[in-house]
């Protein structure tokens, strides 16, 4: 109630209602005019006393003030010169640009095509790609490492002085990704990041000159397609093959000097959205050709922990002797998203521009998360947590594959693609029997509270030809929630 006093009195204030320098009622008249507590008046009259707005004067009353607080005088009072000046400089900024505000930058201007933030789409289940199961995640236990971390000194309470990261983070990391990626580096070679988008962002700031030429995956991460494309970069698509992104296309790319790409960004060990794994002939060719066109590769490693048959091939970045490979690794699959902490390993030659783009940029990430996330992977949480989770992705991916194999026998035959690894896979749907789109089946599932993802969004240049590909993401499913939702999908595959 004293809030809505105060915001009354307030806007009679602003509006011209109640004039300058004029008497308001007594709080005790005022509260017996409306029926409260005089209290609650004078509550409302000690916020306006505080901001600037009313005083009093001993033995006379409550008073407007001469002056109100600046910054709110334009929207206030009737007076002609106020006026006069604001409707100047609201002429002033129309001509300079639309909409009564300065011409957006260039980099403005690119923001505006490329990077729309997704709508949030109500949903009863989703075949969403992006997240793990957080209900299996040790909260408790994680909560107990943060809270030690608390109360052990407020020294997180502040900003680090180590611009690359915490250091006993990146000694964590460095032995981690060592032993399970085959990762060479030295722990000052690690940046920590806010995770892969911001990764990716510090590497076009740092490298990229607009119409610089970066050759993606197609199809491909769209993030990364719209980061890249945000900073200005041309972006030259390559087909991807049954063996990942196709180097005999980057080569028939170097003979055309004018798009020689200076970035080529791939996902190897678990390609999004394929699935496929790129074999270690394949790696090497790639890491040959950088060498000789004197390109960089962008390595995104980001769900390489979880593979369900056979051992996982080490990272590119473990057999690069020129150090051509940037790194990327993330925590938000094996762990939870919300946690915003991942990593960039650098050439030694990059570490010291890198370091200086990231403090310009944010000066660390939480010191209390990464130093709690150096606990959880030194006490060895990160590692059973992990392989408590392979078990269970890994029969949550062979349930969804039998499931939809069996849902779409009778209307033709369903081909999978990829290795059975990470959190998604990618699968070509019957839907031409149908006579049906991507985008038709994708609606058809919206309407029955089902999230579909066509894998025609992920191109660069789409092909002809609807493939009928989608990406199922069975991360955060169980068994029968998959087998329901395949169960309400297969009559939407009929006409």
């Amino acid at each position: 109630m004293h809030r809505q006093i105060y915001q009354q009195i307030r806007q009679a204030i602003l509006t011209g209602r109640v004039r300058s320098q004029q008497k308001l009622p007594a709080s005790r008249h005022l509260a017996q005019s409306l029926g409260v507590s005089r209290s609650t008046v004078v509550q409302s009259y000690d916020q306006l006393i505080s901001e600037g707005y009313i005083k009093t004067r001993r033995g006379a009353g409550t008073f407007v003030c001469a002056v109100i607080p600046d910054d709110l005088l334009a929207v206030s009072n009737g007076d002609d010169a106020t006026k006069k000046g604001a409707t100047e400089a609201t002429r002033k900024l129309s001509n300079a640009g639309q909409n009564g505000i300065p011409s957006l930058s260039a980099f403005a201007q690119r923001l505006n095509q490329v990077a729309t933030p997704p709508q949030a789409t109500q949903t009863t289940v989703s075949f969403r790609y992006w997240r793990p199961d957080l209900s299996l995640f040790p909260v408790q236990q994680w909560q107990r490492l943060v809270t030690a971390r608390s109360v052990a000194s407020i020294d997180w309470m502040t900003y680090g002085n180590e611009p690359m990261g915490y250091g006993p983070l990146r000694n964590a990391i460095a032995a981690y990704i060592s032993q399970t990626r085959a990762v060479r580096c030295a722990p000052d070679q690690i940046l920590i990041t806010q995770g892969t988008q911001q990764a990716i962002g510090l590497i076009a700031q740092v490298l990229l000159t607009p119409g610089d030429t970066v050759a993606l995956e197609e199809p491909g991460y769209l993030s990364a397609q719209k980061i890249f494309a945000s900073y200005g970069a041309a972006l030259q698509p390559i087909p991807v093959d049954q063996d990942g992104l196709s180097v005999n296309a980057l080569v028939s790319l170097s003979k055309q000097a004018f798009c020689l790409p200076k970035l080529v960004y791939v996902t190897p060990s678990h390609q999004f959205p394929t699935g496929v794994l790129m074999p270690l002939s394949r790696r090497l060719a790639l890491l040959q050709w950088a060498q000789k066109n004197n390109a960089l590769i962008v390595e995104d490693d980001y769900d390489s922990e979880f593979r369900y048959s056979g051992r996982p091939i080490p990272a590119l970045q473990g057999f690069d002797a020129a150090n051509r490979v940037l790194y990327i690794g993330t925590f938000s699959k094996i762990m939870f998203p919300g946690l915003q902490i991942g990593y960039l390993v650098l050439p030694p030659e990059l570490v010291s521009v890198f370091t200086r783009a990231k403090w310009l940029c944010d000066r660390q990430c939480s010191l209390i998360h990464q130093a709690a996330l150096t606990d959880f992977i030194q006490l060895g949480h990160l590692a059973r947590h992990i392989r408590k989770m392979r078990t269970v992705y890994a029969q949550r991916r062979e349930t969804l594959v039998q499931t939809l194999q069996a849902a779409t026998d009778a209307l033709g035959t369903t081909k999978f693609s990829g290795d059975a690894a990470g959190l998604h896979l990618m699968a070509q749907l019957p839907i031409a029997q149908a006579a049906l789109s991507s985008q038709e089946l994708v609606v058809r599932a919206q309407t029955q509270g089902m999230g579909l993802f066509s894998t025609r969004r992920y191109y660069i240049q789409p092909p002809p030809v609807d493939e009928g590909r989608f990406i199922f993401g069975f991360g955060e499913l169980p068994e029968k929630v998959i087998e329901g939702a395949i169960a309400q999908l297969k009559p939407l595959l009929k006409k």
